[in-house]
């Protein structure tokens, strides 16, 4: 039979991801036939995956990336609910990769629940088909008594899955002990019986501080300590925007390295409300001396030599916040690089149509910020699907050949006046401004590369030289931390 551990967790964002991540890379290591699971997830980094009747579909970013540790092809049963906010307390439905609504909260629970769990266990069922091991992710806090009765990630997974549960829990946060004793306090009696054990994540410092503490949880509860994993960021992908800063903050927050401030560029991001898919950002981050900065929208772009305007759940009301706030000034201002992907893109057009579609309020046609010759007419149908492009050398992109991504989008954008589309049809080049729909844009090395050659250019800077990565892959690092702090004996491995 196949097995299925759940990991689960005493808050949001205390390390699920990682953990499960680090586990599929383990067993796969191993030999095992291992895939990951998250039976609903709510995240508008989404990517796309084969769905079960063989068109293309969205699954979680997190997913995606545990697949890869996994060692396997994603699909949409990996993660087969998704809900992805678009403001107003609404969020887009997506079962088995397909959108099939716009729900509230309470609407998901009373139109659409039972459609969701079914989905859900039809693709565990899948999986188990195939793999001798299934690790599930959970969601959020798996003491939520609110939700009990309807926590598709957390408790309908453990018992329709017959899932041992591990819980993680962020010693960072503080309060680490207090947290899983109550944690598991709250649990129904029959996911208590479920728990193999606990892992405390994110510890800087001495381990053996924490023994007497470990100690005498293990006796209140009876529940094993499995290991203490330090603070050590593999590199993974970040699930949502809870590691982005907050909207409108005093100050945006680097991502980069150790690279002196004189030798490194500066790319500025637009906190939009609704950003989407930042991810797309993560591969210049990693690079050396190049310096990812989220901004508020109140802020302007004196420090910046390139901006990249990610992705949007709800291009409208964030092209109305990005405009209310001057931020369009700034960008018309702007004399070096400017990227837009996906909704980013829509938005520097000329004009949305049609555009109630894609916002929460009832408006036709929008004035976009003006540096592309597009207009976007939204329209239902959603576009979702991988794809490859031929490249063309305009813009901040000296390069030709062909490159891949995916699009997940609503609307089609079309040209106003004659322009290069460096990316293929739906993109547009202006000067120094770009707009593509290509999410993954730059995990492709020419493209990256031949875009950070532009900024550095750009800003009279010397790159530094390019780094060789001696520590293996974020899912091989991932693993690492678990097979060196962590004892997974007590799940059965």
């Amino acid at each position: 039979m196949t097995e299925t551990v759940l990991v689960a967790g005493t808050a949001s964002h205390v390390g699920k991801s990682t953990l499960a991540a680090g586990l599929c890379r383990l067993l796969a290591r191993r030999g095992v036939s291992v895939a990951p699971f998250k039976a609903q997830n709510m995240s508008n980094n989404a990517r796309v995956a084969l769905a079960p009747d063989g068109t293309w579909g969205e699954i979680g970013v997190s997913q995606y990336v545990q697949s890869r540790a996994a060692r396997v092809v994603p699909t949409t049963d990996v993660n087969p609910v998704l809900l992805k906010p678009r403001g107003d307390g609404e969020s887009q439905l997506i079962v088995h990769g397909e959108a099939v609504a716009n729900v509230s909260a309470g609407g998901y629970y009373d139109d659409h629940w039972s459609v969701a769990r079914r989905a859900a266990e039809e693709s565990h069922e899948r999986l188990a088909a195939d793999h001798d091991v299934i690790v599930a992710e959970g969601a959020g806090s798996i003491a939520e008594i609110n939700l009990h009765d309807r926590d598709l990630a957390n408790v309908e997974t453990a018992r329709f899955a017959d899932a041992d549960i591990v819980i993680a829990v962020d010693i960072e946060r503080g309060g680490a002990f207090a947290s899983l004793y109550g944690t598991l306090e709250l649990l129904p009696d029959d996911l208590r019986e479920r728990v193999a054990g606990a892992i405390i994540t994110k510890f800087r410092g001495d381990p053996s501080l924490l023994t007497s503490g470990i100690e005498e949880l293990e006796a209140r509860t009876g529940v094993p300590i499995l290991g203490v994993v330090p603070h050590d960021d593999p590199g993974l992908p970040a699930e949502d925007s809870v590691s982005v800063p907050e909207l409108n903050a005093n100050e945006s927050r680097p991502v980069g390295d150790d690279v002196p401030a004189g030798r490194s560029v500066t790319i500025a991001v637009p906190r939009l409300p609704r950003i989407s898919n930042f991810t797309d950002l993560e591969p210049l981050s990693s690079e050396p001396g190049v310096r990812v900065e989220y901004v508020p929208l109140e802020a302007d772009l004196t420090d910046a030599d390139a901006v990249i305007v990610p992705g949007t759940k709800n291009t409208v009301d964030d092209l109305q916040a990005l405009v209310d706030a001057g931020f369009d000034d700034h960008l018309r201002a702007f004399e070096g690089p400017i990227v837009g992907l996906c909704g980013g893109y829509q938005l520097l057009g000329e004009r949305l149509e049609n555009a109630a579609l894609e916002s929460t309020r009832d408006v036709d046609t929008v004035e976009g910020v003006g540096l592309l010759p597009v207009e976007t007419r939204f329209s239902p149908e959603k576009r979702v699907e991988r794809v490859s492009r031929s490249v063309s050398g305009d813009g901040p992109f000296d390069i030709a050949g062909a490159v891949t991504g995916y699009e997940i989008r609503m609307g089609r954008t079309t040209l106003t006046a004659p322009a290069p589309q460096p990316f293929g049809p739906e993109s547009c080049a202006s000067g120094l401004v770009v707009g593509t729909y290509l999410h993954g844009l730059f995990e492709n090395d020419c493209v990256r590369e031949a875009f950070l050659a532009s900024v550095f250019e750009s800003a009279s800077v010397l790159p530094p030289r390019s780094q060789a990565d001696d520590e293996g892959s974020p899912y091989d690092r991932a693993a690492s931390l678990l097979e060196t702090h962590v004892d997974i004996g007590p799940v059965g491995f």
